[in-house]
């Protein structure tokens, strides 16, 4: 809600605790009018008009908050704007040797190359044609030899090239 529906919903409430409290008053003066027999001077009209002051009082602030809320000026929102800026860095990888890789090995690190050095690996399982479970064995042997590095991203992982 906005603070100027709060204030009149908080004015309402004020002006309905003073109604009840001016009620509340009638009635208390009217039953010690009728059991005490003293007239004015009973202790209990003091009470009662210490009691009527402080609740009035109250309902009086509550009054007061809600006109504040009223009348008060909305905050207004500040909306900055952050612009993100890419920069690509070179990266610099090791040569691979061939020579040192077997058959399947090559035709995987072949197709992360193609893909500039990050895969994801369900894309490398698409793209060598192996199963799962192969290409997982292999990326194994590799990422042991330090050839490639796999990163963990949600329910895939991300291969990418040293």
């Amino acid at each position: 809600m906005k603070n100027k529906n709060v204030g009149y919903l908080i004015v309402g409430i004020s002006i309905v605790i003073g109604t009840i409290v001016l009620i509340f008053n009638l009635g208390m003066r009217s039953i010690v009018t009728q059991s005490c027999g003293h007239g004015s001077e009973c202790s209990m009209y003091g009470t009662i008009a210490i009691q009527t002051w402080i609740s009035l009082a109250i309902a009086a602030l509550v009054l007061i908050i809600g006109l504040f809320l009223i009348f008060s000026k909305e905050e207004t929102k500040i909306i900055t704007k952050t612009k993100k800026v890419k920069v690509e860095v070179e990266q610099k990888r090791k040569p691979i040797n061939y020579n040192k890789l077997d058959k399947n090995e090559k035709i995987l690190v072949k197709i992360i190359e193609e893909a500039d050095g990050t895969i994801f690996q369900s894309d490398l399982v698409d793209k060598s044609g192996f199963s799962k479970v192969k290409v997982s064995r292999i990326l194994d042997r590799l990422e042991g030899r330090q050839l490639i590095e796999r990163k963990r991203r949600g329910m895939t992982n991300v291969v990418v090239l040293k």
